[in-house]
């Protein structure tokens, strides 16, 4: 461990790079668990026996080899390196998807009239065992990560409103992606002051000497405003030397998956979006089949539900069953979302259009249980298929709140960049938004999506939301 800590002191990892060797170590030990599984099938009793090499040739069929990757399905949730750093998370989503599979294999082997092609010994071998040295492996990692976040010291180039932020954010981070030292400022009134637990212990002018007495590997640059030449000078020659220097903002995001919205240049929506446009066609292609394939599935499953639900709503308050409203999609296309009624009729009597709350008097006693399990949703999956909405995405949001809330919070109209999601980042990790403030911070998780969208953060908000279903934390 001692060298792999050297290792990693030595490089800074990126959240995509921790997560590759998150997942190239799942992978490793999957597919160990996978042969160890084919040796107690191959050898029976016989358990000192030799490999017969014919054995995988005759006997394993091709699907065997791909057990692995369903299982790093089953664990996609712990790849969110925002939840990684948890064991005790992760401990948590292992035994779960571990208890999942094993209901599934259980159910596959009784109920399905193949005992003959699937070997009970095998499998139920490979998923005990993928279990045990997941949560192995997961541990080392989080031990591994955790050291190397102590070995990381930074400095705060910034006392003002951005690093002010960027404390905030590092104090509710549990645990500490790195350990942050000191605040460097040149205005001499901060000199000693306290930035929410750190001192400002002197100004750009002796930065040199403070990186080298303190043992820095990182500047954080969170200037607010115009900066020094003299200062760009010293932190170029300090990044020479092998010191990393980051931007406020993508630190910030690292530590809080969203974007600091009110700590950004306006130029920043051109440079994280509008130049990564023409690089997104594969996603967007791959995507969009994703949406026609989960849309069926889920129209499925809304023809399930369907006379159970209607029963329900139509006993309780009577019809409609259905709600319909106008609704902003991408580049403010608009189109009407449909859902299960979930609200009393005329819910908005006065005409005026209201936001709807956590405890809103307005919602009806079933529609308190559709909402919390996000059936009340079921019919969006004929607006996926038709184009006007994605599995994944912002949620749709009315024209009016759409301009009241863009002359109120910054970039907020970017969140049309992209279609909107009967899912998404912001509505797996915060919950109702009954305030300015409150849309604030679900704008920042919807473009830290929009900004890292791709199939895995996708599936990964998928599986999550099946999570937010079954605890019926819906929003």
């Amino acid at each position: 461990m001692g060298k792999m800590n050297s290792l990693l002191s030595t490089w800074r990892l990126k959240p995509k790079e921790a997560r590759a060797i998150l997942v190239m170590g799942d992978l490793l030990v999957s597919y160990i668990a996978l042969f160890v599984g084919i040796y107690f099938w191959w050898a029976g009793d016989a358990w000192l026996e030799v490999f017969n090499l014919e054995f995988f040739r005759l006997r394993v069929q091709l699907w065997f080899y791909f057990l692995p990757l369903v299982w790093l399905i089953f664990i996609i949730e712990t790849y969110d390196i925002h939840r990684s750093m948890s064991w005790r998370r992760t401990f948590r989503s292992i035994l779960i998807s571990g208890l999942l599979a094993i209901i599934i294999y259980l159910l596959v082997y009784f109920l399905a009239d193949i005992p003959g092609k699937i070997n009970r010994r095998a499998v139920g071998v490979f998923i005990i065992l993928s279990i045990l040295l997941s949560l192995v492996w997961h541990w080392y990692y989080v031990k591994l990560m955790v050291s190397h976040g102590e070995q990381r010291r930074a400095f705060v180039i910034g006392a003002g409103s951005n690093g002010l932020a960027l404390a905030e954010a590092y104090n509710q981070a549990n645990p500490a992606p790195f350990n942050l030292v000191a605040y460097i400022d040149d205005n001499p009134n901060k000199l000693g002051t306290d930035v929410y637990g750190f001192k400002v212990i002197g100004g750009s002018e002796n930065l040199i000497k403070l990186v080298e007495d303190f043992n820095i590997s990182d500047l954080i640059v969170s200037i607010t405003g115009v900066m020094k030449g003299e200062t760009f000078k010293i932190i170029l020659d300090l990044q020479e030397r092998g010191v990393e220097v980051i931007r406020m903002p993508i630190i910030y995001e690292e530590i809080t998956g969203r974007v600091p919205i009110h700590h950004l240049e306006y130029d920043w929506i051109l440079r994280s979006f509008s130049d990564d446009v023409s690089g997104r066609l594969f996603y967007e292609t791959l995507k969009r089949g994703l949406d026609i394939i989960g849309s069926i599935i889920g129209i499925l499953i809304f023809a399930l539900f369907f006379p159970f639900v209607s029963l329900a709503i139509l006993f309780d308050t009577g019809l409609p069953i259905f709600y319909r409203q106008e609704r902003l999609g991408v580049r403010a296309h608009s189109f009407k979302i449909i859902k299960f009624r979930t609200m009393k009729k005329d819910a908005e009597s006065s005409g005026a259009a209201q936001m709807a709350d956590e405890n809103d008097p307005r919602i009806t006693r079933v529609g308190n249980f559709l909402r919390a399990t996000r059936i009340d949703e079921l019919p969006q999956f004929f607006n996926v298929l038709i184009g006007d909405m994605s599995l994944v995405g912002p949620r749709a949001e009315r024209e009016q709140w759409v301009s009241t809330f863009e002359e109120e919070i910054p970039f907020y109209r970017a969140r049309l960049l992209v279609k909107p999601g009967i899912s998404g980042w912001a509505q797996i990790n915060y919950g109702y938004a009954a305030t300015v403030e409150d849309t604030s911070v679900k704008l920042e998780y919807d473009l830290y999506y929009i900004k890292h969208r791709s199939i895995f953060l996708d599936i990964l908000i998928i599986l999550r939301t099946f999570g937010t279903v079954f605890s019926r934390k819906g929003r």
